[in-house]
């Protein structure tokens, strides 16, 4: 299968799920927009979109020009081409952005490892009926989508207190996750070497707050991996 990722830096890569689907032997096309990278014209030719995460944030056009042609792309591939679709954390944000939602500053800042709620809805979801009632993730990020309500064809899969869409899905065939379910072992040291997320991560938990943060995600990093893994085979079975 011939897949896409939207990349925003290039340390956020699609991580283990990357790792699964190459060692399945399909083909990753890499988009590294902030890098100057186009964004091919024939997306009808990509089995599936993966949109990655990165520090600048959906409204950012001045900064950031090739977001309006991200957004455009994404818009035609899930709702015009209705293809498969899995975004992570940015690409969360950018998908609820091109559904209708709006994306605004998150009321505290989620950066830590923390508890997501899986609703009911995931028992009859394709790509993530396998999760349990709670789960542990990694979460880094001070915008989240809202305003998704009457949204046809949306629904929420996972929530925290104070971030409803947490993990949202779109006619069973486009997928938002806020959180960071891709993570390798290697991430959190990789991420806090870019100033942004570094800046972020001390003003909300505190100067010394990397050796704990390394510590939370290593007492889970095996079940992450695993479930990244589940992801992966439910999310290639609707491709």
């Amino acid at each position: 299968m011939k897949i896409i990722s939207l990349q925003h830096i290039a340390i956020e890569d699609p991580g283990t799920f990357k790792d699964f689907l190459l060692a399945d032997g399909h083909e990753l096309t890499t988009v590294q927009l902030d890098e100057g990278d186009q964004i091919p014209s024939n997306l009808d030719e990509f089995d599936a979109m993966l949109c990655m995460g990165g520090p600048m944030d959906t409204f950012m056009e001045g900064d950031y020009p090739w977001l309006v042609s991200e957004k455009k792309a994404i818009e035609e591939y899930v709702i015009e081409l209705k293809k498969p679709f899995l975004g992570f954390c940015l690409g969360c944000q950018l998908l609820g952005e091109v559904l209708g939602g709006n994306v605004v500053k998150s009321t505290p800042p989620e950066i830590g490892v923390l508890d997501i709620d899986i609703t009911n809805t995931a028992k009859n979801d394709p790509v993530f009926n396998f999760l349990p009632n709670k789960i542990k993730a990694l979460q880094w990020h001070s915008y989240e989508v809202k305003g998704l309500e009457d949204v046809q064809g949306v629904s929420v899969i996972g929530s925290s207190p104070s971030t409803k869409y947490q993990i949202f899905g779109y006619n069973n065939h486009a997928y938002g996750i806020q959180f960071h379910l891709e993570i390798r072992k290697s991430t959190v040291d990789d991420w806090a070497a870019v100033p942004e997320y570094k800046n972020a991560l001390e003003q909300s938990l505190g100067k010394e707050a990397l050796p704990e943060m390394k510590n939370l995600v290593n007492q889970e990093i095996d079940t992450m991996m695993q479930q990244c893994n589940q992801l992966y085979k439910n999310f290639i079975k609707i491709i």
